[in-house]
């Protein structure tokens, strides 16, 4: 009986791919902030950061556990009050800690409470836990109004994040300088939570995710696998919350309503859940909405939700799914013959929100702009939102891109049937050479 080897090229102790792949994510941290110096990108950049860190440690629950939570912004919003009330007493000088330290604290705390409020909620798992989550982050919202005097009422809990003595001329007064350290906490905390997915309880609460009556049959209690997690993802919630505190230096009860919560579970599921890298284009993706989306228009929730609606429906796995189908495609070098597909799919998806939007930023426009007059700007040409004219081109524009998308599609899934097609012809070639 003959056998078979394969030979292949090892870098023992080294992992190069690994190594090339956080080192890269560690330049482009180190370089953003010198292409985009202005302060509105240093903030951004650093609630990019900040967001990073929450949809991660959101995603330990959601896409490793299988655990939907609708009140994990508690963990982080706690984390922020104790991290500035932290920041007040260092101010004070009655408390001798380094300000790069105070997110820590939140860590802490947000860790404390996840130890406290995880007991109760992991004893459930499926639509009992997400209930659970969201009656707890509900009574912690709720509190947050009936004890002024530690969540400081409608205006919060203000600090100052230049306290204590300067360690080489580095105050946290300056953006850029709160932006690096955001990003050191950034990149160790994404390292600790991919760590985390290696280890035996990383992989254990992927088999409570997958099969939890296995789990039990084979004696690990699966409640217990559950807890540990909960606690750890209260862990890095509360140190994204202690790098909010620093960040703008007040702290409000909206840090820890549904709305954040809610923010966190949409944003980790248009990055994609089932990859470790989901989150991280969530966070981004995040912060640009929030920030970006709605400084543009008014519709900005609406245009989310429809973005929302459509991943649920075509792409349930979020972008980094559709990230890796093509890395897949293009390994076996069929990616070349898509390449005009994707751009007539592009072009006439262009055409459709083109035509979609104006007839919705009219429509925002005559109900709550009427004081400007029917007269807007829309993507650089004037629209009358009262006009005939307006509303028949803006129709016109959509109906049309709606026809060419439509045969474009159709188009798209024969090409991605063909490359499908190849590539298991392909697989298998290789499997008989073997």
């Amino acid at each position: 009986m003959a056998t078979t080897s394969r030979s292949y090229y090892e870098f023992k102790p080294y992992n190069v791919g690994r190594w090339v792949v956080w080192g890269g994510y560690a330049l482009v941290m180190i370089v953003a902030p010198l292409l985009w110096s202005s302060s509105l990108s240093l903030t951004m950049l650093s609630q990019m950061g900040i967001a990073v860190i929450a949809c991660l440690a959101f995603n330990m629950l959601l896409g490793q556990g299988g655990m939907l939570s609708f009140g994990h912004a508690v963990y982080s919003g706690l984390g922020s009050f104790f991290a500035i009330h932290t920041l007040n007493l260092v101010s004070a000088g009655k408390l001798a800690l380094p300000v790069s330290l105070v997110p820590l604290v939140g860590g802490l705390f947000g860790m404390l409470f996840a130890v406290i409020l995880g007991w109760v909620t992991t004893k459930k798992a499926g639509t009992p836990f997400a209930m659970i989550t969201l009656g707890v982050g509900e009574l912690v919202w709720a509190m947050s109004l009936m004890f002024p005097g530690f969540f400081g009422g409608e205006g919060g809990i203000s600090g100052n994040r230049v306290a204590g003595e300067p360690f080489l001329g580095i105050t946290f007064g300056p953006q850029i300088q709160l932006y690096y350290l955001i990003a050191a906490y950034t990149f160790v905390c994404t390292a600790l939570m991919f760590a985390f997915t290696r280890t035996p309880l990383g992989r254990m609460l992927n088999a409570v995710r997958d099969n939890p009556e296995r789990v039990e049959f084979v004696g690990y209690n699966t409640q217990y696998v559950r807890y540990v997690a909960f606690i750890a993802s209260g862990l890095f919630m509360g140190i994204s919350g202690g790098l909010a505190a620093l960040n703008f230096e007040i702290v409000t009860a909206e840090v820890v309503n549904a709305l954040r919560s809610g923010a966190f579970l949409l944003f980790t599921f248009l990055g994609g859940a089932v990859f470790f890298f989901g989150p991280i284009i969530g966070g981004v993706l995040m912060v640009v909405a929030l920030v970006l989306l709605s400084e543009l228009t008014q519709a900005w929730q609406l245009w989310l939700g429809l973005v929302f609606t459509f991943m649920v429906m075509y792409a349930p796995g979020g972008i980094s799914s559709l990230i890796m189908m093509n890395l897949r495609v293009a390994s076996f070098g069929k990616l070349r013959p898509l390449i005009g597909s994707y751009l007539a799919l592009a072009g006439t998806a262009f055409t459709v929100l083109v035509g979609a939007g104006a007839m919705i930023e009219m429509v925002y426009h005559l109900q709550l702009n009427q004081a400007l007059g029917p007269q807007m700007k829309y993507m650089g040409a004037t629209l009358n939102a009262k006009g005939l004219d307006s509303w028949f081109g803006a129709a016109f524009v959509l109906v049309v891109g709606i026809a060419m998308f439509e045969l474009t599609r159709r188009q798209f899934v024969r090409d991605w049937g063909t490359a499908q097609e190849e590539i298991e012809k392909e697989i298998k070639k290789r499997e008989a050479l073997q």
